[in-house]
């Protein structure tokens, strides 16, 4: 049976960028899960390469067929935008591993979903000044840099992935040591701990 690899952490953390090499690395033979979001698509952004991008209505339609797994909705000061990993029928476990990337709330929807012992988290941690340079550093590399939201998200963070929330989803013990956490200060370190890391959970599988 396979396994769904989910990196987890705060926004600016480099989720996105392990997610790209650890997904293009032919030792892990992982698939990609591309969620779905209704937040506008950002410059570089390919349509079913980051996320498949749909609207509102669309979003409310997979809903009532049933067919989310798990859905964030987030009020941000461009509207609301979901986030959603939608059941159309893109993970097979029986035939491969998968990589994906979330929150802590989509992780336990993940877990329940498939189950367990089939969905391994990885949790991505940054030093919090490190992390708001390095939210500021990618901003400025948009076309219209969207500060406000930049700063609403590092806030919400602050809340969202709080040690009660991390306890809570069974991520942490009751000392507070965070289950499979990887420290990003140096990114091709880091990168190299959580290749490890999966090669080990592949291994015992």
């Amino acid at each position: 049976m396979g396994k769904i690899f989910y990196l987890i952490g705060k926004s600016a953390t480099g989720k996105d960028s392990l997610l790209e090499r650890l997904s293009a690395d032919p030792a892990l033979a992982l698939s990609g899960i591309v969620q779905y979001t209704t937040r506008p698509i950002r410059g570089g952004e390919e349509e079913g390469r980051e996320y498949h991008f749909i609207t509102i209505p669309e979003s409310d339609a997979l809903e009532a067929a049933g067919k989310i797994i798990e859905m964030r909705e987030y009020q941000t000061v461009h509207g609301p935008w979901r986030y959603m990993l939608v059941d159309d029928g893109g993970v097979d476990l029986t035939a491969r591993d998968y990589i994906a990337v979330g929150t802590i709330g989509s992780y336990v929807k993940v877990r329940d979903w498939f189950g367990d012992k089939n969905v391994v988290p990885i949790y991505i941690e940054v030093e919090t000044g490190q992390r708001l340079k390095r939210a500021l550093d990618r901003e400025l590399n948009h076309a219209r840099p969207k500060y406000a939201e930049m700063c609403r998200r590092f806030l919400a963070d602050e809340q969202d992935f709080d040690m009660a929330h991390l306890k809570e989803a069974g991520l942490a013990d009751e000392d507070g040591h965070i289950t499979n956490c990887f420290e990003n200060d140096v990114f091709e370190d880091c990168l190299a701990a959580v290749r490890a890391f999966i090669l080990k959970e592949k291994g015992a599988s």
